[in-house]
């Protein structure tokens, strides 16, 4: 019996380093977004997007360690978990933002599990990469841009944004999706004309952000869209 198990074991154990390193870099980001809430008294929703950024680049640490999908999609799930009771019980409130009601980080870590489940399972995790990361420094750096710089606003289902939060989406998205797909040898002019398209889609989507829902839409819908028009460009 002991036999048997061993190389379920044996596995396990070569995936203790790569998963602890993950565990101690997503406790460190949040260790310092709670910090500069409690101690320093930071802004919550300036502390949520250092969480909303931090935690996205996980994937890319996952991708270089290559870890099985199944350890992406236990954390998304746990993760999840974590942010519907912190959406009820203020337990962490850097990882929610105060003075509006939002699902946003339970979507966020669900659409890392949906996410590996649809990419990483057939061998093509720079789809996730692009949905998560676009996401992650997209709609954060638009979040920071947006409140400190936006001063012509527009509203959508009552959530108030700005153009220049959402041009920033667009920018930062553009850049990201297309590093990640020169990062993975696809052609210069298909990477720049996919990498528009979906920035432009991006930044729609990211303007309707009722309840959060930004935060399922834009990864989904930026990660499907950069597969459907790779494999249709090529």
């Amino acid at each position: 019996m002991l036999s048997e198990s061993r190389p379920l074991i044996n596995a396990l154990l070569s995936l203790g380093y790569p998963i602890s390193l993950v565990i101690l870099y997503l406790g460190a980001i949040i260790a310092l977004a709670e910090g500069l809430n409690r101690l320093r008294g930071t802004d919550a929703e300036f502390t949520r997007k250092i969480v909303h950024i931090g935690s996205g680049n996980v994937v890319l640490i996952a991708w270089w360690l290559e870890l099985p999908p199944w350890v992406l999609i236990g954390a998304s799930f746990i993760a999840s978990i974590i942010a519907l009771i912190s959406y009820f019980l203020p337990i962490l409130p850097s990882i929610n933002s105060v003075g509006r009601k939002s699902l946003g980080t339970f979507f966020y870590a669900l659409s890392i599990g949906v996410l590996t489940q649809w990419f990483w399972a057939i061998g093509q995790p720079q789809y996730l990469a692009i949905g998560i990361l676009v996401m992650a420094w997209g709609d954060g750096m638009a979040a920071i841009i947006g409140q400190k710089l936006g001063k012509h606003s527009y509203q959508v289902l009552g959530v108030k944004k700005s153009w220049e939060g959402s041009l920033t989406m667009m920018g930062v998205s553009f850049l990201v999706t297309s590093a990640i797909l020169l990062w993975v040898d696809e052609p210069i002019l298909t990477v720049a004309i996919v990498s528009l398209i979906v920035s432009i889609a991006a930044m729609g989507l990211e303007a309707f952000s009722k309840l959060g829902i930004d935060n399922l839409t834009v990864p989904l819908g930026s990660a499907v869209l950069a597969f459907y028009l790779i494999h249709g460009l090529l």
